[in-house]
């Protein structure tokens, strides 16, 4: 019985005396050195974001924790600013895109809906003057002359209205402004994906946004473009300040020499000799031509309403009332079935378009900072592309209009293959 006892003591001993080495063993940790490594860069904008970064807490103030050097955490910070801003511009581009389409569509209808309607009246006032002059009298005869009359006065000013606002141009336009934004909306997407966004390219965004609103309007009253203008000139949908270049400094070599800044330089020669003075000549004849018939129309209908109006007093009234109605329906089938508004709206655009090209490359050739510049190989390759043409077409462009300079012969092709 003693012996059991001494036993059972020494296992209660020993057991303890493990028991004690164990607790030891795990309370007695060695310190773990402090280790500094950055976490990932998307990591930490999304802690950002969510608002969690500050809620991280260690459990154990020994335990190893990870250390992030506060300029990188306040770059970070200003970055996903930076990225939150372009985000919103992003979702009101994509409005704006959606808006203008839908306006377009609907100011297309209105051209269709119009021009189906006001020749509709227009050609049944003119066979009412016409059976108003083949005979008859009295209440019958007062009856066809009042309602040729009364079509005609309403045609003559539903057709200056419609010739006022000029609903094919009005969806030209819109049109236009759909394709800018949904460009706009692309290179916003591109610097999202690219880069790291910074200050500048959230005020570059917005300059573009407000400069489209400016150039596109929405509304008729007040803010709509002039359509029948003193001197054609070409459309301008970016912002003046505009600097055509990200200023933020990129990794690597820019690629610029003498030989792509002289081949630059005769693209714009190309450029303002060929192409932009084309579409200023043809623009400047299509608006003459519609602002002829813009007038030509509403005076044929008044001419007609006239003319109807003295039916049965002679046979020259009836013939006047009814020449005059057709060539009425004549020329507001040319105007606007043919779209000559939006063949103007066309013509400024793309006299824009090559306005913009020069300002792009005079602003680039006018940076003497090189490191400020796009990548050389990246902006002749996009002036190529724009214009329709493979990098060795581009350059081939500008040796024909350097020798052609040397030798006193005028370049006999244009810079866009395109239009």
């Amino acid at each position: 019985m003693a012996s059991l006892q001494t036993s059972g003591l020494l296992f209660s001993s020993s057991s303890s005396t493990t028991s004690s080495k164990r607790i030891n063993a795990a309370i007695s940790v060695p310190k773990l050195p402090k280790i500094r490594f950055p976490l990932p860069r998307n990591s930490i904008k999304e802690m950002i974001l969510r608002g969690s970064f500050s809620n991280t807490v260690p459990l154990e103030k020994n335990a190893a924790t990870t250390t992030i050097d506060e300029p990188f955490i306040n770059s970070t910070a200003a970055s996903a600013k930076e990225i939150s801003q372009l985000y919103a511009i992003l979702e009101t581009v994509a409005d704006r895109a959606e808006m203008d389409k839908n306006v377009g569509e609907q100011r297309d209808n209105w051209n269709k809906l119009l021009l189906n309607s006001i020749n509709m009246i227009t050609l049944t006032a003119t066979t009412m003057a016409g059976v108003a002059a083949t005979g008859g009298a009295g209440a019958p005869l007062l009856a066809l002359r009042l309602s040729s009359t009364l079509l005609f006065t309403a045609a003559t000013g539903m057709l200056y209205i419609m010739n006022k606002i000029q609903p094919s141009q009005l969806a030209e336009e819109q049109r236009n402004a759909t394709k800018l934004f949904r460009q706009l909306q692309s290179q916003i997407q591109t610097t999202l994906a690219l880069y790291d966004p910074a200050e500048l390219d959230v005020k570059d965004a917005m300059d573009n946004v407000l400069a489209l609103d400016k150039a596109y309007p929405l509304p008729l009253l007040g803010k709509m473009i002039e359509k029948f203008p003193a001197k054609f000139e070409p459309a301008v949908w970016w912002p003046k300040s505009h600097d055509f270049q990200r200023k933020s400094k990129r990794p690597g070599k820019n690629e610029w020499s003498e030989e792509l800044e002289a081949e630059m330089r005769e693209v714009i020669e190309v450029i303002k000799g060929k192409d932009t003075e084309d579409y200023m000549r043809l623009g400047n004849l299509a608006l003459k031509i519609n602002k002829i018939l813009a007038i030509s129309g509403p005076l044929l209908t008044g001419i007609a309403a006239a003319g109807s109006a003295f039916v049965g007093n002679g046979s020259w009234a009836a013939i006047v009332a009814v020449a005059a109605g057709a060539l009425a329906t004549t020329v507001n089938t040319f105007e606007h079935a043919g779209q000559v508004g939006m063949v103007v709206e066309m013509y400024r655009n793309c006299a824009g378009f090559f306005s913009l090209m020069e300002e792009s490359i005079e602003s680039s050739l006018e940076e003497t900072d090189f490191d400020r510049r796009e990548d050389g190989e990246m902006f002749e390759m996009k002036m190529a592309l724009q214009l329709g043409r493979s990098l060795s077409e581009l350059r081939e462009l500008a040796q024909n209009s350097s020798s052609s300079r040397i030798y006193g012969i005028e370049v006999d092709e244009f810079a866009s293959k395109l239009f």
